[in-house]
């Protein structure tokens, strides 16, 4: 890769960083596995960078490197989660532990849904994509996003916890 190209992704990782981290974290509901995917990804956008930059929209693209990235890790071996008796002691205001409860209801209903749904749900109310964006992104058709989409967000109406979050906020898609 010449200084230039090297120079663009670099420019290019430093600007969506965050935005990517924050996708591949609701696509896996891991912090740790969110930075992971995103590297893996970036990775794959560095070798091939010289294509990628000249695309339309390179930032499409490296996302659905990071959704086939996702997909990859559930084809290697997981490792099992250690569970504890008891939450540990935080201190933190009424208002933040409303939101820390809110956010864990939220991923852990996340983390119930299929993959695939899971990833409909991300890129059509989380990156805000539209249908056909979302389709081109999953590598599926438009009425794949629509039924999976209705099917998530139905698991998730059903989720016990989120119904008192989606009365709270005004135009929630639940």
């Amino acid at each position: 890769m010449q200084a230039e190209e090297e120079a663009q992704f670099q420019s290019f990782v430093a600007a969506r960083w965050n935005h990517l981290v924050r996708t591949a974290y609701l696509l896996t509901g891991d912090p740790h596995d969110a930075e992971d995917v995103t590297q893996a990804a970036l990775a794959k956008a560095y070798r091939s960078w010289r294509r990628v930059a000249r695309m339309d929209s390179p930032e499409a693209y490296v996302r659905r490197m990071l959704v086939t990235c996702n997909s990859d890790r559930f084809r290697k071996r997981r490792v099992a989660e250690r569970l504890t008796d008891s939450v540990p002691d935080t201190s933190v205001g009424d208002r933040a532990a409303q939101w820390a409860d809110e956010r864990g209801a939220l991923m852990e209903a996340l983390a119930q849904l299929p993959a695939r749904q899971r990833a409909v749900v991300v890129m059509r109310y989380w990156e805000d994509l539209s249908e056909a964006e979302t389709a081109d992104v999953l590598g599926c058709s438009q009425g794949t996003v629509k039924s999976q989409a209705s099917k998530a967000l139905a698991k998730l109406r059903a989720w016990p916890g989120l119904d008192r979050i989606a009365t709270r906020s005004e135009g929630a898609v639940l």
